[in-house]
């Protein structure tokens, strides 16, 4: 069985196909960071209108790519949510009109969910049940998953997600965008020590988080110290966040008895975090899985993969077309229940 994923979510346009026998078959991405810099972040009107110039080219790219014929396809998955709702609609229209005029079911995907299932794509998945941890610039997240649908949020952001709290404290640093890369690389040069960033709702039972605060603190902070120390600034304010969250990890941990880890989303690429982490889950003698780099971020392989998965369990949607800008994990279903 092979499934067309499509994700437009944001501002990425991912597009790829899945074969539950091969694997990925291919898979295209095109990122809208030029278009969206000038403006210092994502701007939804703009996101959507180039979601509806890319999304038909790169699906043609993809099955040309997997050497298939839409023929070849027996189903489309698409992100319904969460996300930017114009951007959603672009590809939750194409992928049921695509399924539509094709005869094939078509089935909505959490966001998300997809992240949560990337590390599967890897020669070496994760088993259930898991800890996962899910940073990214809208979402950051520890959920315990006990099969795929099973989900229970752990603890999350109550303002500012970790990526957010990146991005905005390098936009004070006046860093490009997206700054959340930049600053880490920043970040690399700097002396750990030199300054002293608060661990956010450390200090308190729970497994929620919050950044806003530790924004500010590097906001004043940035306004108090000369041009010079803004590599040093960098590094206390990664360390803060990576130690952040992996003081929460641990309490995960401890809290449900789960020694296996999978850390997905766009911060999972950064490489403090997964040198942090590696030390805490070689501690503990468990592990920790990942996706790959290009799969961090927003991409259409994780949409294919879950749509697989639920497509398998007979799920499908009808004719309707429905986005839910807010779509929580827990709110999912088991496939097929």
């Amino acid at each position: 069985m092979r499934i067309l994923g499509i994700e437009t979510s944001c501002d990425e346009t991912g597009i790829a196909i899945y074969d539950d026998a091969k694997g990925l078959l291919s898979e295209t991405l095109y990122s809208q960071v030029k278009l969206h810099a000038d403006y210092g972040g994502v701007v939804p009107e703009l996101a959507s209108r180039d979601h509806v110039r890319k999304i038909i080219p790169l699906i043609k790219q993809a099955i040309a790519a997997a050497g298939l014929t839409k023929d070849d396809i027996d189903g489309v998955a698409y992100t319904a949510g969460p996300g930017l709702v114009g951007a959603l609609m672009v590809g939750a229209c194409a992928g049921r009109a695509l399924a539509f005029a094709w005869g094939k079911p078509a089935i909505a995907v959490n966001h998300m969910e997809g992240h949560l299932l990337a590390p599967m794509l890897e020669d070496t998945p994760p088993s259930f049940p898991f800890i996962a941890l899910l940073v990214s610039g809208g979402h950051t997240q520890l959920v315990q998953v006990d099969g795929i649908g099973q989900y229970q949020l752990l603890g999350e952001s109550i303002d500012d997600a970790a990526g957010e709290a990146f991005d905005k404290t390098a936009k004070l640093m006046g860093l490009d965008y997206p700054g959340g890369p930049l600053l880490s690389k920043l970040a690399e040069e700097g002396q750990t020590g030199r300054y002293k960033f608060p661990r956010p709702m450390c200090d308190r039972p729970g497994l929620d988080f919050s950044f806003s605060g530790l924004k500010t603190f590097a906001a004043n902070t940035i306004a108090a110290e000369p041009e010079e120390a803004k590599a040093d600034i960098a590094r206390a304010f990664e360390d803060a966040v990576v130690d952040t969250l992996a003081i929460k990890c641990r309490r995960a941990f401890e809290q449900t008895g789960i020694n296996r880890l999978v850390v997905a989303g766009g911060v999972s690429a950064n490489r403090h975090l997964r040198k942090q982490l590696a030390e805490v889950m070689s501690k503990r003698g468990g592990e920790v899985f990942y996706p790959r780099p290009e799969f961090c971020t927003d991409n259409g392989a994780m949409i294919a993969f879950a749509g697989m998965q639920r497509l398998l369990a007979g799920e499908a949607q009808g004719l309707s077309v429905k986005t839910t800008p807010r779509w929580p994990l827990d709110q999912l279903t088991v496939p097929g229940q």
